[in-house]
């Protein structure tokens, strides 16, 4: 993805599972007939439906799909109700739903080969305690996507859990009015991932042992941009699992030890984390220019730039020491040293020059950082050659932004 400023070097095609991550689950013993009743009442399904699973844990070797409206499935716990799709020979995801107000509630979804959940163009979607897992731990071969409402209006994740995904543990992408809150993301490339998505709030979150924590990015040649994202009250720490992405995806090159990343997204909020222990850098602020798919967007009006972005109230401890890649490591020696660290922001250096007014960008269209640390301007408008600390220049201030709505579930 980016090729200076955030080199992560090249995915393995396989990555060996983590000492410290996922032990595989035994799955002998799993009840492989409830498949055909499961299968029957999602067909049979009827709008405001509830479909119990009892405890226990089921096989099966085929995706299972949900059209219609209204229905909840629910099991007896994350825990207690498990999904397994260890061997599945039929289909991608786990589950696919493409219908409205549906509900996801209090079970596991275990070893999909492809996403785990994907809700694909629905509205009012609860997805709530829910368990995606991938036992085997962090692997290229495991499916892309944990949880993964896509083209979805009014969204709300909760008390969820996602590990080992290889592309985004929770991924909210081309949707509008979303709340993701009070999750663990662990052992996926990406944490938690907002993509090309109107009004979202993301908070209450833990996200660690990530290749990076939580991604704000707009991508381009998709037909929604994103804008206005609050990142809040979330614990982002030590995500610096190696980058075990598929070579040629947006996430491949996120460089391991990478906090919270903004990419191309406008009226982002950052405020009152907790950020720690992510090698790279706590905060990384880039734009297009930066990746490695720069020259394949085609989308003529597609904004590259990171707009009107306030980072205020944030805690920081260590990070910076041991920084992913060459070129970052390189940087690092030549401006702080052997023994020192990159500072908690680093920002690429695009600013979208087109806009300027008296020679800089309008006060609602800066970068603004209220909190006690320093900004690293990487200058990659000029090959990355002159980095310099700038904290002075991003002293400034914007409006907080207003929440996602959650009047749907009244």
């Amino acid at each position: 993805m980016y090729r200076i400023l955030l080199s992560a070097g090249v995915a393995m095609t396989m990555v060996a599972c983590s000492p410290s991550g996922p032990e595989s689950r035994d799955v002998s013993d799993a009840d492989t007939r409830y498949q055909d009743t499961l299968l029957e009442q999602l067909i049979d399904a009827q709008p405001g439906d509830v479909i119990e699973i009892p405890a226990g844990i089921y096989h099966f070797d085929r995706s299972l799909t949900l059209n219609v409206d209204g229905v909840t499935l629910r099991g007896a716990g994350m825990d207690e109700t498990v999904l397994n799709f260890q061997g599945q020979i039929a289909g991608a995801e786990g589950l696919l739903v493409t219908a409205n107000d549906f509900t996801l509630e209090h079970l596991a979804i275990e070893d999909t080969s492809g996403d785990g959940l994907k809700v694909n163009g629905g509205r009012n979607i609860i997805i709530r305690g829910v368990r995606v897992e991938w036992t085997g731990g962090y692997s290229t071969d495991n499916g892309a996507y944990g949880l993964y409402p896509v083209q979805t209006e009014n969204v709300l994740i909760e008390d969820s859990v996602a590990i080992g995904a290889s592309d985004a543990g929770i991924y909210v992408g081309q949707s509008r009015n979303v709340t993701v809150r009070n999750n663990r993301a662990e052992f996926n490339v990406a944490g938690i991932e907002v993509e090309n998505t109107i009004r979202a709030d993301v908070y209450g979150n833990t996200a660690t042992d990530n290749t990076g924590g939580i991604l704000v990015f707009n991508m381009p040649n998709l037909p929604q941009p994103g804008y206005h994202t609050r990142v809040y009250d979330n614990d982002v720490f030590a995500n610096n699992t190696e980058n075990f992405g598929h070579a040629g995806t947006p996430v491949a090159s996120i460089p391991a030890g990478s906090g919270i990343v903004i990419n191309s997204n406008d009226q982002v909020e950052i405020f009152n984390n907790r950020l720690s222990d992510n090698r790279t850098a706590n905060i990384i602020i880039s734009s297009l220019q930066s990746t490695d798919y720069a020259d394949s967007a085609t989308q003529s009006d597609f904004d590259p730039y990171p707009e009107t972005i306030w980072i205020h109230g944030n805690q920081y401890d260590g990070g910076g020491q041991n920084p992913d890649g060459v070129e970052l490591t390189a940087l690092k020696v030549m401006m702080f040293g052997l023994t020192g660290a990159l500072p908690d922001i680093l920002f690429d250096g695009y600013v979208d020059e087109a806009k300027f007014v008296d020679g800089a960008l309008p006060d609602a269209l800066r970068i603004c950082v209220d909190d006690p640390v320093e900004v690293l301007n990487a200058d990659g408008p000029n090959g990355f050659s002159s980095p310099r600390v700038q904290t002075e220049m991003f002293q400034c201030a914007h409006d907080g932004l207003e929440p996602a709505s959650l009047s749907f579930l009244d």
